[in-house]
């Protein structure tokens, strides 16, 4: 015998506004900014619609406020990195760029999935956006690599951002796929093969870039 609905309580006439943005990440990463409704955010955020308008006046707002609130922090973490005062090998301070990404969009594929998708899928004005605020951290990157030029550890024709943008793509795959391969295929934790898949990709790039790549890569 089919069991009754459950009495579906009053909606809440009061929410916090990261509690939305939450929400709006889910939708915006499943369904695109274009094809995603105010209703649908309201939906996953168990409010009514009209609480949103509140707080935002858009769902544009809500994505450069969801912008705004996740990448700035990673930004100034790379920007430490790339202090040209840091006299580490260029190997280790690209094992700490690898380790600033894991630490800030490991635990948010809402936010890797949002911003995968309007770059590719996005209308003219929101990649831009996209790119004004991820074109920061990757200069750092670049500035990293610059100087590991300048040091004659990274090779004098390589290309700094193009090769950023490899860095970074490849770790955000790791970050998407191996916990989800790697209790099947490899027989590891997710865990334990991001880990596993973080080195080996850095070796496997220092490889690539370095001035001497005979050299042994430093111990990570």
């Amino acid at each position: 015998m089919p069991q009754p609905a459950r009495p579906r309580g009053p909606k809440p006439t009061r929410m916090d506004p990261d509690q939305i943005l939450d929400a709006a990440k889910e939708v915006f990463a499943r369904d695109g900014l274009r094809a995603a409704s105010l209703r649908a955010i309201a939906k996953q955020a168990g409010c009514d619609p009209a609480l949103i308008y509140y707080h935002f006046t858009s769902k544009e707002a809500m994505f450069t406020a969801l912008l705004a609130r996740g990448i700035p922090p990673m930004v100034e973490d790379l920007s430490r990195l790339a202090d040209p005062a840091d006299g580490r090998h260029t190997a280790l301070r690209l094992w700490d760029v690898l380790h600033v990404y894991h630490r800030r969009l490991g635990n948010d594929p809402g936010l890797r999935g949002l911003v995968r998708g309007e770059i590719v899928r996005g209308t003219e004005g929101i990649q831009e956006l996209i790119q004004r605020h991820v074109l920061g951290g990757a200069n750092h990157v670049r500035n990293i690599l610059d100087q590991g030029i300048q040091r004659g550890e990274v090779r004098k024709d390589l290309h700094p951002l193009l090769s950023t943008f490899f860095l970074l793509k490849l770790q955000l795959e790791i970050l998407d796929v191996l916990p989800v391969v790697a209790p099947r295929i490899l027989g590891l934790s997710p865990e334990e093969a991001v880990a596993e898949g973080e080195k080996a990709w850095l070796q496997l790039f220092w490889r690539g870039i370095s001035e001497d790549p005979s050299a042994p890569t430093p111990p990570l």
